[in-house]
C-alpha cells in the first residue's frame, strides 16, 4: 500500500535538528539542547537521558567550565596530547582538548572556550583560565 507522506519530507521533532545543522554552528560557541519537560542540559542527543521526551531546544553555553577528567594520550598522534570531560557551566559534559602540557592539567581546573571545533579532530579546544601553579619555575 502506497502511503503520500513517505516520499515528502517532513522537520524533526523539537528543535534538536538544528545542532546536527553546520550553519548553525559557529567558532566561537558549543551549542547544546535542553529539555523542553524536565530542564536537562545535554551535548548531541536525539532524546532526553531524563524522561526520554523529544522536545529539545538548541541553546548556546557560554563557554566556561570545569574539567571532570582529563587522561595523557599516546595513540594516533605524533605527540602526546590530552584528552578530558568538560563539565560545562550549564551542566552537560563535553569531550574535549585543553591547551597546555598534557600532565599540567588535571581535574577540579576551570577552563573556557577557545575554538569550538579543533580543524584536525572536530573537537571542542578549551585553555585554562588560571594559571596552573609552576613549582619548577
Amino acid at each position: 500500500m502506497y502511503h503520500h507522506s513517505a516520499s515528502t519530507s517532513h522537520p524533526a521533532a523539537g528543535s534538536a535538528a538544528g545542532v546536527l545543522d553546520p550553519a548553525a554552528d559557529s567558532k566561537d560557541a558549543i551549542l547544546f539542547q535542553r529539555c523542553t519537560w524536565c530542564g536537562t542540559a545535554m551535548y548531541h542527543r536525539l532524546l532526553c537521558p531524563v524522561c526520554q521526551g523529544s522536545e529539545l531546544r538548541t541553546e548556546r553555553s557560554e563557554g566556561v567550565g570545569t574539567v571532570r577528567h582529563s587522561t595523557v594520550v599516546h595513540r594516533n598522534t605524533p605527540a602526546a596530547r590530552n584528552v578530558s570531560l568538560v563539565e560545562m557551566a550549564e551542566g552537560f559534559v563535553v569531550r574535549g582538548r585543553v591547551m597546555g602540557p598534557p600532565v599540567g592539567i588535571h581535574s577540579g581546573d576551570r577552563v573556557r572556550l577557545s575554538t569550538a571545533k579543533d580543524p584536525v579532530r572536530g573537537e571542542p579546544v578549551f585553555q585554562l583560565v588560571d594559571e596552573p601553579y609552576r613549582a619548577w619555575t
